[in-house]
């Protein structure tokens, strides 16, 4: 048997291929939809969404809080657009502060910081070492109410303390609904060629207040917040409108420390910020500036990335920031993060994020709120993505390409 071995292994090696290089090909490769798709089937029972067409494919997850873990645009063999922690899965113990699953669009509840923080105990400092995601957004299953091949309702109850001690019974709904090539193009006003590849899904999270309290600036509310995690290259821009004529700042740009002037620049009412996953920056678009749209573009691999969103420009939105000293009804609509390495060294990802999240939650009992947040991806030829890039965003993939060269 150890001759015969050697023999296989010499013949390998005279065709000029080693070994250890010879792989199944009937498995799907590493950065793949099918390889992900194999992997969470072996953790969960994810349901998995699929447009007429079959190409346009959605990944979601009842047990992983709701997550739509990655899509694709192009079958199995397309790339995954989400972004996948695949460590966090195999841990022996929860995280006590975070469990960084990753997904694509994952759902969260604010305000993360400030006065009614739900990230924070009451009166505990607010720095990491206090720090906790809510457990039904972090690590608990949500039940699964329906699911089909083009859409998964899913629910989720749970009661919380806020920051300033205010009692929350909350009941968490989310719809997820993958849409056709034509009803993306509708949606966003444009008209694809047809060499064009794409994906698109809809979410429709809602908030209920479950108590018998009414919740108010006194007491203080919870906001919905999506958060969309994609993989970066280091050609990867995220691009953000505003609304250019509006007063006061365009963006917070300091949430955990300025962000660097060579990763950040303002183009006529188009925000661009380098999202390469090499630098830790986080920034935010307060709701009279910002606009219902967002995106990024991938240079290296041609991937255009949409996010659309409800804003309210005349709403009250929850600051987040990791302070109590600051108004709380004066945070963002919008958000956007590039990962990079802490000051230990140590990182999470990389990753980067488009997020946005919804007005505060000033509900009585039994009312609801309703935040809808949707993404779409586009891949093929050039020429076609400008013209979608140019009618969404408003600028052209060379300016989004050549923003930090």
């Amino acid at each position: 048997m150890v001759q015969l071995l050697k023999k296989s292994s010499l013949v390998l090696l005279l065709a000029g291929l080693a070994p250890c290089t010879i792989r199944n090909p009937q498995l799907p490769m590493k950065g793949t939809f099918g390889s992900d798709l194999d992997f969470l089937k072996a953790k969960d029972s994810v349901i998995t969404l699929k447009d007429d067409s079959g190409l346009g494919q959605v990944i979601v997850s009842p047990k992983y809080q709701a997550k739509v873990f990655t899509s694709t645009a192009d079958g199995l063999n397309g790339r995954s657009f989400g972004w996948i922690k695949y460590e966090t899965f195999d841990q022996k113990q929860p995280d006590p502060h975070m469990n960084a699953f990753g997904g694509e669009d994952r759902l969260w509840l604010g305000p993360e910081g400030g006065q009614f923080s739900l990230f924070f105990k009451p009166g505990t400092k607010m720095e990491f070492a206090n720090w906790h995601t809510p457990a039904a957004v972090d690590n608990e299953s949500w039940e699964l109410i329906s699911a089909s091949d083009k859409k998964v309702s899913m629910s989720k109850s749970t009661h919380l303390q806020n920051y300033a001690g205010t009692e929350l019974s909350i009941k968490l709904e989310r719809d997820v609904e993958i849409m056709e090539p034509n009803a993306i193009q509708q949606v966003l006003s444009i008209d694809a060629d047809t060499a064009v590849k794409s994906v698109g899904f809809n979410t429709v999270n809602s908030l209920i207040n479950a108590g018998d309290k009414a919740w108010d600036k006194a007491t203080g509310a919870p906001c919905l917040w999506n958060l969309d995690m994609f993989t970066p290259s280091p050609k990867v821009v995220i691009v953000v409108p505003y609304n250019e004529n509006a007063k006061g700042k365009v963006a917070t740009t300091n949430y955990f420390g300025e962000i660097p002037k060579d990763r950040i620049t303002y183009k006529s009412g188009i925000l661009l910020f380098k999202a390469d996953g090499k630098s830790r920056g986080k920034l935010g678009i307060p709701p009279h500036r910002a606009k219902n749209m967002a995106g990024s573009y991938d240079a290296e691999n041609d991937v255009l990335t949409i996010t659309m969103f409800d804003v309210d420009s005349t709403a009250s939105y929850l600051n987040q920031e990791w302070k109590t000293d600051t108004a709380p009804y004066s945070g963002d609509a919008v958000n956007a993060y590039n990962d990079g390495p802490l000051a230990n060294g140590k990182q999470m990802g990389p990753f980067y994020e488009i997020e946005s999240v919804s007005p505060a939650a000033f509900l009585k009992p039994g009312e609801k709120l309703i935040h809808k947040h949707s993404v779409f991806h586009f891949t093929g030829n050039k020429a076609a993505l400008n013209k979608i890039a140019l009618k969404t965003l408003g600028i052209s993939l060379d300016e989004i390409a050549t923003a930090f060269k």
